[in-house]
Protein backbone atom coordinates (compact mmCIF):
# COMPACT_ATOMS: atom_id res chain seq x y z
CA UNK A 1 0.00 0.00 0.00
CA UNK A 2 2.95 2.43 0.69
CA UNK A 3 3.08 5.39 -1.62
CA UNK A 4 -0.68 4.56 -3.33
CA UNK A 5 -2.83 7.28 -3.47
CA UNK A 6 -6.79 7.43 -2.33
CA UNK A 7 -8.84 9.84 -2.94
CA UNK A 8 -6.48 12.59 -2.09
CA UNK A 9 -4.62 10.92 0.15
CA UNK A 10 -0.61 9.44 -0.40
CA UNK A 11 -0.24 6.40 2.27
CA UNK A 12 3.09 6.60 3.67
CA UNK A 13 2.89 3.61 6.19
CA UNK A 14 0.57 0.84 7.90
CA UNK A 15 -0.36 1.67 11.94
CA UNK A 16 -2.50 -0.53 13.05
CA UNK A 17 -5.00 -3.33 11.92
CA UNK A 18 -8.54 -4.46 13.46
CA UNK A 19 -11.41 -6.67 12.81
CA UNK A 20 -12.58 -4.97 9.91
CA UNK A 21 -10.27 -2.80 8.76
CA UNK A 22 -6.45 -1.36 8.56
CA UNK A 23 -5.49 2.04 9.18
CA UNK A 24 -2.26 3.89 7.91
CA UNK A 25 -0.47 7.32 7.83
CA UNK A 26 -1.30 9.12 4.96
CA UNK A 27 -0.41 12.66 3.62
CA UNK A 28 -3.45 14.75 2.86
CA UNK A 29 -2.00 16.35 -0.75
CA UNK A 30 -4.85 18.78 -0.81
CA UNK A 31 -4.28 19.98 2.74
CA UNK A 32 -0.42 19.07 3.33
CA UNK A 33 -0.93 17.29 6.43
CA UNK A 34 -0.69 13.69 8.16
CA UNK A 35 -3.80 11.92 8.49
CA UNK A 36 -4.89 8.29 9.87
CA UNK A 37 -6.62 6.61 6.95
CA UNK A 38 -8.80 3.32 7.89
CA UNK A 39 -9.40 0.78 4.66
CA UNK A 40 -11.80 -1.36 5.16
CA UNK A 41 -10.70 -5.21 4.52
CA UNK A 42 -10.69 -6.61 1.08
CA UNK A 43 -12.25 -9.88 2.73
CA UNK A 44 -14.37 -7.70 3.47
CA UNK A 45 -15.97 -5.00 1.18
CA UNK A 46 -18.54 -7.94 0.05
CA UNK A 47 -19.94 -8.50 3.43
CA UNK A 48 -23.17 -5.90 3.42
CA UNK A 49 -23.06 -6.12 7.45
CA UNK A 50 -19.02 -5.32 7.74
CA UNK A 51 -19.84 -1.92 4.77
CA UNK A 52 -22.76 -1.19 7.43
CA UNK A 53 -20.86 -1.24 10.56
CA UNK A 54 -17.82 0.69 8.97
CA UNK A 55 -20.14 3.69 6.97
CA UNK A 56 -22.24 3.92 10.39
CA UNK A 57 -18.48 4.29 12.14
CA UNK A 58 -17.93 7.37 10.02
CA UNK A 59 -21.50 8.53 10.67
CA UNK A 60 -21.48 8.32 14.28
CA UNK A 61 -18.06 9.66 14.90
CA UNK A 62 -18.72 12.83 12.56
CA UNK A 63 -21.54 13.99 13.74
CA UNK A 64 -19.54 14.18 16.94
CA UNK A 65 -16.71 17.16 17.94
CA UNK A 66 -15.40 16.39 21.17
CA UNK A 67 -11.54 17.14 22.12
CA UNK A 68 -11.70 13.38 23.66
CA UNK A 69 -13.49 11.53 20.79
CA UNK A 70 -10.95 11.35 18.07
CA UNK A 71 -12.03 13.74 15.00
CA UNK A 72 -13.15 12.33 11.43
CA UNK A 73 -12.14 14.62 8.45
CA UNK A 74 -13.63 12.69 5.83
CA UNK A 75 -15.17 9.45 4.37
CA UNK A 76 -15.24 8.24 0.92
CA UNK A 77 -15.15 4.86 -1.52
CA UNK A 78 -11.92 3.82 -3.31
CA UNK A 79 -12.52 1.33 -5.90
CA UNK A 80 -16.16 0.33 -4.35
CA UNK A 81 -14.04 -0.18 -0.86
CA UNK A 82 -14.91 2.43 1.45
CA UNK A 83 -12.62 4.21 3.60
CA UNK A 84 -12.57 6.73 6.43
CA UNK A 85 -9.81 10.18 7.38
CA UNK A 86 -9.70 11.02 11.07
CA UNK A 87 -7.33 12.76 12.91
CA UNK A 88 -3.67 10.99 13.23
CA UNK A 89 -2.50 10.42 17.20
CA UNK A 90 0.34 10.26 19.04
CA UNK A 91 0.77 8.21 21.95
CA UNK A 92 -0.67 4.87 22.45
CA UNK A 93 -3.62 3.02 23.72
CA UNK A 94 -5.10 2.35 26.90
CA UNK A 95 -4.47 -0.95 26.95
CA UNK A 96 -0.97 -0.93 25.56
CA UNK A 97 -0.51 1.41 29.08
CA UNK A 98 -2.64 -0.76 31.07
CA UNK A 99 0.22 -3.77 30.52
CA UNK A 100 1.95 -2.11 32.59
CA UNK A 101 0.14 -2.52 35.55
CA UNK A 102 -2.28 -0.73 37.32
CA UNK A 103 -2.37 3.54 37.38
CA UNK A 104 -2.04 6.08 39.94
CA UNK A 105 -5.70 6.81 41.60
CA UNK A 106 -5.18 10.56 40.19
CA UNK A 107 -4.61 9.34 37.18
CA UNK A 108 -7.05 6.87 36.79
CA UNK A 109 -9.46 9.45 37.84
CA UNK A 110 -8.21 11.69 35.11
CA UNK A 111 -8.45 9.20 32.66
CA UNK A 112 -12.06 8.54 33.58
CA UNK A 113 -13.65 11.93 33.18
CA UNK A 114 -12.00 12.73 30.18
CA UNK A 115 -13.89 9.22 28.73
CA UNK A 116 -17.29 10.51 30.55
CA UNK A 117 -16.95 13.62 29.17
CA UNK A 118 -17.09 12.45 25.63
CA UNK A 119 -19.46 10.10 26.45
CA UNK A 120 -21.58 12.83 27.35
CA UNK A 121 -20.95 13.98 24.28
CA UNK A 122 -22.11 11.12 22.01
CA UNK A 123 -24.99 10.27 24.38
CA UNK A 124 -26.40 13.26 24.10
CA UNK A 125 -26.28 13.10 19.90
CA UNK A 126 -28.20 9.18 21.00
CA UNK A 127 -25.26 7.79 20.24
CA UNK A 128 -24.18 4.80 22.37
CA UNK A 129 -20.25 3.28 21.46
CA UNK A 130 -21.48 -0.72 22.49
CA UNK A 131 -17.66 -1.43 22.49
CA UNK A 132 -16.02 0.72 24.74
CA UNK A 133 -12.80 -1.32 25.89
CA UNK A 134 -8.76 -0.40 26.53
CA UNK A 135 -7.99 -1.02 22.60
CA UNK A 136 -10.33 1.90 21.90
CA UNK A 137 -9.09 4.31 23.95
CA UNK A 138 -6.00 6.10 23.04
CA UNK A 139 -4.01 8.12 25.19
CA UNK A 140 -1.80 10.78 23.52
CA UNK A 141 1.62 12.09 24.29
CA UNK A 142 -0.20 15.24 25.68
CA UNK A 143 -2.38 13.22 28.07
CA UNK A 144 -5.54 13.83 26.22
CA UNK A 145 -8.29 10.70 26.11
CA UNK A 146 -9.71 9.90 22.60
CA UNK A 147 -12.49 7.66 22.13
CA UNK A 148 -11.84 5.35 19.09
CA UNK A 149 -14.23 3.04 17.02
CA UNK A 150 -17.54 3.69 16.44
CA UNK A 151 -17.78 0.83 14.17
CA UNK A 152 -20.34 -0.96 16.46
CA UNK A 153 -21.64 2.25 17.85
CA UNK A 154 -25.90 2.38 17.36
CA UNK A 155 -27.99 5.70 16.32
CA UNK A 156 -30.49 5.20 18.83
CA UNK A 157 -34.35 6.30 17.63
CA UNK A 158 -35.46 9.85 17.96
CA UNK A 159 -38.55 10.03 20.33
CA UNK A 160 -41.34 9.22 18.75
CA UNK A 161 -39.77 7.05 15.82
CA UNK A 162 -40.97 3.27 16.12
CA UNK A 163 -40.70 1.64 13.13
CA UNK A 164 -37.14 0.09 13.93
CA UNK A 165 -37.43 -3.94 14.65
CA UNK A 166 -35.95 -5.11 17.56
CA UNK A 167 -33.55 -6.82 15.98
CA UNK A 168 -32.17 -3.62 14.97
CA UNK A 169 -31.58 -2.07 18.25
CA UNK A 170 -29.78 -5.49 19.68
CA UNK A 171 -26.11 -6.28 19.74
CA UNK A 172 -26.52 -9.14 17.61
CA UNK A 173 -25.59 -9.14 13.84
CA UNK A 174 -27.10 -10.33 10.49
CA UNK A 175 -24.99 -13.18 10.83
CA UNK A 176 -25.94 -13.64 14.71
CA UNK A 177 -22.84 -12.95 16.23
CA UNK A 178 -22.47 -10.98 19.18
CA UNK A 179 -20.28 -7.63 18.59
CA UNK A 180 -17.93 -6.35 21.05
CA UNK A 181 -15.63 -7.73 23.65
CA UNK A 182 -16.93 -9.63 26.35
CA UNK A 183 -15.14 -8.90 29.28
CA UNK A 184 -16.27 -5.69 29.14
CA UNK A 185 -19.77 -6.01 27.42
CA UNK A 186 -23.46 -5.17 29.52
CA UNK A 187 -25.43 -7.95 30.70
CA UNK A 188 -27.65 -7.03 28.23
CA UNK A 189 -25.17 -6.66 25.42
CA UNK A 190 -24.65 -10.56 25.94
CA UNK A 191 -28.29 -11.15 26.58
CA UNK A 192 -28.54 -9.17 23.13
CA UNK A 193 -31.38 -7.35 24.59
CA UNK A 194 -31.64 -3.91 23.38
CA UNK A 195 -29.52 -1.09 24.52
CA UNK A 196 -28.84 2.66 25.81
CA UNK A 197 -26.53 4.82 27.38
CA UNK A 198 -26.20 2.76 30.66
CA UNK A 199 -24.30 -0.08 28.67
CA UNK A 200 -21.78 2.51 28.28
CA UNK A 201 -21.50 3.33 31.52
CA UNK A 202 -21.61 -0.77 32.60
CA UNK A 203 -17.79 -0.95 30.55
CA UNK A 204 -16.27 2.18 31.40
CA UNK A 205 -16.92 0.87 35.37
CA UNK A 206 -15.32 -2.20 34.09
CA UNK A 207 -12.30 -0.19 32.63
CA UNK A 208 -12.37 2.17 35.44
CA UNK A 209 -11.76 -1.22 38.12
CA UNK A 210 -9.04 -1.92 35.79
CA UNK A 211 -6.80 0.96 35.83
CA UNK A 212 -7.02 1.64 39.50
CA UNK A 213 -6.49 -2.75 40.19
CA UNK A 214 -4.35 -3.53 37.39
CA UNK A 215 -6.57 -6.61 36.77
CA UNK A 216 -9.91 -7.32 34.54
CA UNK A 217 -13.23 -6.77 36.59
CA UNK A 218 -14.35 -9.37 34.84
CA UNK A 219 -12.32 -12.77 33.87
CA UNK A 220 -12.78 -16.58 32.95
CA UNK A 221 -10.69 -19.21 31.22
CA UNK A 222 -12.96 -19.17 28.50
CA UNK A 223 -15.38 -16.75 26.63
CA UNK A 224 -18.20 -18.64 28.11
CA UNK A 225 -16.68 -17.93 32.00
CA UNK A 226 -15.72 -14.85 31.38
CA UNK A 227 -19.66 -14.16 30.67
CA UNK A 228 -20.98 -15.76 32.98
CA UNK A 229 -18.85 -13.94 35.21
CA UNK A 230 -20.12 -10.59 33.67
CA UNK A 231 -23.93 -12.07 33.98
CA UNK A 232 -23.71 -13.61 37.48
CA UNK A 233 -20.68 -12.19 39.39
CA UNK A 234 -19.70 -9.09 41.34
CA UNK A 235 -15.60 -8.13 40.51
CA UNK A 236 -13.94 -8.97 43.38
CA UNK A 237 -13.84 -6.01 46.08
CA UNK A 238 -10.56 -7.42 47.51
CA UNK A 239 -8.74 -6.22 44.41
CA UNK A 240 -9.89 -2.22 45.47
CA UNK A 241 -8.72 -2.59 48.57
CA UNK A 242 -5.48 -4.14 48.22
CA UNK A 243 -4.64 -1.11 45.51
CA UNK A 244 -5.99 1.38 48.18
CA UNK A 245 -8.39 2.77 46.45
CA UNK A 246 -10.28 5.20 48.03
CA UNK A 247 -14.22 3.91 49.51
CA UNK A 248 -15.85 6.80 47.12
CA UNK A 249 -14.10 5.44 44.16
CA UNK A 250 -14.83 1.75 45.34
CA UNK A 251 -18.61 3.32 45.21
CA UNK A 252 -18.21 4.74 41.88
CA UNK A 253 -16.98 1.55 40.20
CA UNK A 254 -20.46 -0.40 42.13
CA UNK A 255 -22.48 1.86 40.98
CA UNK A 256 -21.28 1.72 37.08
CA UNK A 257 -21.72 -1.97 37.09
CA UNK A 258 -24.91 -2.14 39.47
Amino acid sequence: MTGQVIGHYRVLEKIGSGAMGEVFRARDERLGRDVALKLIRPASSDNPDHLRRFELEARAAAALNHPNIVAIYDVGFDDGSPYIVCELLEGQTLRKRLAEGALPVRLAADYSLQITQGLIAAHDHRIIHRDLKPENLFVTTDGRVKILDFGVAKLQSAPGESERSVEDLTTVTKSGAVVGTVAYMSPEQLRGKPVDHRSDIFSEGAILYEMLTGRRAFRGETEVDTITAVLREDPPEINLEQASVPISFQQIVQHCLE
